[in-house]
Formats: C-alpha cells, structure tokens, sequence
C-alpha cells in the first residue's frame, strides 16, 4: 500500500533485491552510485549492482550480525561494522578484507567516514566514539562522555562536527580533528537511533527510539523542527542529495518522505511486511534504497 499527502514525484518499489539469509541492517551506495553495499545478520555484506540488481559479491569475514556499512569518499574501500566488535575495511573492487580493526570493548552500531577519507568514526555499546586512521588501522582518539550505548555517528559534510547519538537520549557533538567535545543537544524522550546532515551542513536530523525526527539548527545548534507521524521508533535517516526531502524508516514497516524545509510529510511507502531498517539515497537522488527484517533489500524510484 502507498499513501500520498502533498505534491511530489510518487516514489514506489521498482525491485528486489535477494540473496541475505537474514535481517538487512544497513545499506549505503558508492559515491559514483556503482555499487551498493549492504549488511545483514547473516554475517555478511554483499555487493550489488543496482541498476540490475546482480548481486556481485559477497564479503565473508564477520563473525556476528554485520549492522552497518559505509564508504570512503572516492569509493576505493568500505567499512563494516557489527556485534563481533569489529571493524572491518574491504578493498572495494576486489572484496578482499584490507584490515579487522579492534578497540571497541562492545558491539559495534555504526560507522562513518570523514570527507575527506582520512577519518572513519565508529559508535560502541562500550558507550563511546573512536576515531581511526583507515589506512593504518590506527585507533587515533576515543571519545568518551555519552553514559549509555553510542547507537550512531555522522560527519557534517565540511568534516569540521562529528555527531554522536546515544541510548542516553542525547546527541553530543564533537570537533573530530581535537576531539574536543563541543555540546549535547537534548529532547528525545528514549534513546537516539539515528543522525543525519544535510547535505549542506545546515540543519542535523536525529531520530530516535521516541518515534520522532527532531531536527537542529547548525548555526544556533536549537531546535528548528519536530516531524512526527511514526508509531513506532525510527531506526534510520537520509536526506536526499539536494536535501529537499528526508526520508526516515520505522518498525512501523513504513518509509516516510518529509519535506525538508518545512516539515511536511509527502509520503508514506507502507509496502514492507516487517520493519524498515536501513535506507540510503543514491547519489543522483533517484533511487532510495531500503533493507528491512524480511531480508530484502528494496530499490525505490519516482515513478514515471
């Protein structure tokens, strides 16, 4: 079922993706929108092709749930992270697994890059936030504050914030090159799944466990909006690449597109079974994909 409120293109299932034997946690495109990489309970991540959907490869090495990936900025490797407390790097042509990064004394939730490549941040249940050396596999800093599990981390696109978002109900922000810790930004009523920039650095979306999407101001760091319509918590978050829309993904096995700007809901994808786990933008804006608990990965297009 699909439901609409408002203009905008219709977006709507265009494929599927099978192959994963279980959960779909995580899913991110190359920067060149080539590859699309995703993580599974399954222990693995596999690559796809996304304008056929041919699975390409899959990359073994984990020894637990795999529950996130993410790509360097000019493609050449992805990292992986999970419930066996690791960080993996994979040449991204290849498959090969180039380095197992270990530090984290718990799960592993999320991970990012920096723009630059140089960084890569990675959020623990150890409550805290490392930052590596990709290259070297050197864990550079620690940071440390949050009082509960650290659920998820994100880079403004200048590289200059790091944001952080915890089962302790915050967001802290951090300077990533000092690791000074900058602030907290407090307002979710249960922990915080997921944060998200806007593609020009302006505005941070959290959202969290309290089914809600708040969204900061970057300049003033105060809240500028509240989107709320999900009944149950929201476990992902995507701007678009022109950052009009934000699309945010439930339990409540719905997709919702919001309206950047002004908060408005456009439309609710209730097409999934189960619960949505992960999306993804591709880099040209026209494709969202989803992974989701029925071990499927969608592709969804504006229909035409």
């Amino acid at each position: 079922m699909l439901s609409m409120l408002g203009a905008g293109p219709k977006w709507a299932c265009q494929s599927t993706l099978e192959g994963h034997g279980h959960w779909v946690h995580g899913v991110a495109f190359s920067p060149d929108g080539k590859l699309l990489a995703s993580a599974s309970a399954d222990r693995t991540v596999r690559l796809w092709d996304p304008t056929s959907g041919r699975h390409l490869a899959t990359l073994n090495g984990h020894t637990d749930t795999v529950l996130a990936v993410a790509f360097s900025r000019d493609g050449k490797v992805l990292a992986s992270t999970g419930w066996d407390e690791s960080v993996r790097i994979w040449e991204s042509a290849t498959g090969a697994c180039l380095a197992t990064l270990k530090g984290h004394g718990g799960w592993v939730l999320d991970v990012a890059f920096d723009p630059s490549g140089s960084l890569l941040a990675t959020a623990s249940a150890d409550k805290s936030v490392r930052l590596w050396d990709p290259a070297s596999g050197e864990c550079v800093r620690i940071l440390e504050g949050h009082s509960d599990d650290v659920n998820c981390v994100a880079f403004s696109p200048n590289g200059k914030v790091l944001a952080s978002g915890s089962q302790d109900r915050s967001v802290r922000l951090w300077d990533p090159v000092s690791g000074r810790f900058v602030r907290t930004l407090e307002g979710h009523a249960n922990w915080v799944n997921k944060v998200a920039f806007s593609p020009d650095g302006k505005h941070l979306a959290s959202a969290g466990q309290d089914h809600a999407i708040r969204v900061w101001d970057a300049s003033s760091w105060k809240l500028a909006r509240k989107f709320e319509g999900h009944t149950g918590p929201v476990d992902a978050l995507a701007f678009s690449p022109d950052g009009k829309l934000l699309a945010s993904a439930s339990v409540d096995k719905s997709i919702r597109f919001w309206h950047a700007g002004s908060g408005r809901l456009t439309q609710t994808l209730v097409e999934q079974t189960v619960g949505v786990m992960g999306i993804t933008f591709s880099p040209d804006g026209k494709i969202l994909a989803s992974g989701s608990a029925d071990k499927r990965i969608r592709l969804w297009r504006p229909a035409s």
